[in-house]
């Protein structure tokens, strides 16, 4: 098939990436041509991760890398695509404007999907002629290496639709769950959930967030901690997403003071070098100072937490 992805970000180039080692043709879309040349990269490097580690040939990974092309023009994208797949910003007011602009573009017959993580797909395809031909494909990060998509079925979808969906993620070899376009879905209900309740822990000095994420990697077998999980994703997405189910499903999901803080300062986790955590090149090398106060100390090396 030939597979259009809206956003050449974090889930956009991932998206692209699995596609095109599936074995589809592969248009990525940004409105930046920095973003789409950083995309490529670290498909790239993605690949040559797995060539380093024999999980990849260097036939595939060249294979992969020729079936993606990259544009900033929509029309020149999508114009033949049988799936366009939107991993644009988590706004509303953005997509539903980008689905008006697909479906003017696209053929009949092409589905729509949005990799939204909590937004009502319900909603965002309300503004579509048609549609019956949307669904959500929300995949997970890292998506070359999670082995999940959630397809959210709307109100609106065909029964074609919902199993396009559920067989293009199967296609791409991950385990595909459907779920009814509820708020936060399952997947997003659930890890936010874990997520603010480890940040409120960490504010009340239960624990440092190393310990929180530890206490769930070794004791749950998660691969990744709550705190750490909640950096990785952008901590301004985890607020997004928490003042949505707060507004849909009550005060529960009610963001922590802490949360609040760190995005009023620019402080939102991997992408800009510190969350709750301090990174640099992409790894964890301490916790933040607010962090580490509150969790009552901080580990300096394996052994344990210290306790002040």
């Amino acid at each position: 098939m030939r597979i259009c992805v809206l956003g050449a970000g974090t889930m956009g180039h991932g998206i692209a990436q699995v596609s095109a080692m599936a074995g589809h043709d592969v248009a990525m879309r940004d409105i930046d041509e920095t973003v789409l040349a950083d995309g490529v990269d670290a498909i790239a490097d993605n690949l040559q991760g797995g060539v380093d580690r024999d999980k990849v040939t260097p036939a595939e990974k060249e294979a992969t890398l020729d079936r993606i092309t990259t544009t900033t023009d929509l029309e020149e994208a999508a114009a033949d695509a049988d799936l366009v797949v939107e991993a644009v910003p988590e706004r509303m007011d953005i997509k539903q404007s980008t689905f008006e602009d697909v479906e003017a573009v696209v053929d009949d017959d092409a589905i729509i999907a949005s990799n939204t993580s909590s937004l009502s797909i319900t909603e965002i395809a309300s503004v579509l002629e048609d549609p019956t031909r949307a669904v959500g494909l929300h995949f997970f990060n890292p998506v070359h290496i999670m082995g999940l998509v959630e397809v959210v079925v709307p109100e609106q979808a065909s029964e074609r639709t919902v199993r396009f969906g559920t067989d293009f993620a199967e296609d791409l070899d991950k385990e595909a769950v459907v779920v009814r376009d509820s708020a936060g879905f399952a997947t997003s209900r659930l890890g936010v959930t874990l997520g603010v309740e480890a940040m409120r822990m960490v504010e009340e000095g239960v624990a440092s967030p190393r310990d929180i994420d530890a206490a769930m990697e070794l004791g749950y077998n998660h691969p990744m901690g709550p705190i750490e999980l909640g950096d990785v994703v952008g901590l301004d997405v985890r607020l997004d997403i928490l003042e949505h189910l707060r507004e849909e499903l009550g005060e529960r999901f009610k963001p922590p003071q802490s949360l609040r803080r760190k995005v009023r300062a620019g402080k939102l986790g991997k992408k800009t070098g510190e969350g709750y955590y301090v990174w640099e090149d992409g790894e964890i090398v301490g916790v933040s100072e607010d962090a580490a106060a509150a969790g009552q100390g901080e580990r300096d090396d394996e052994e344990g937490p210290i306790w002040e």
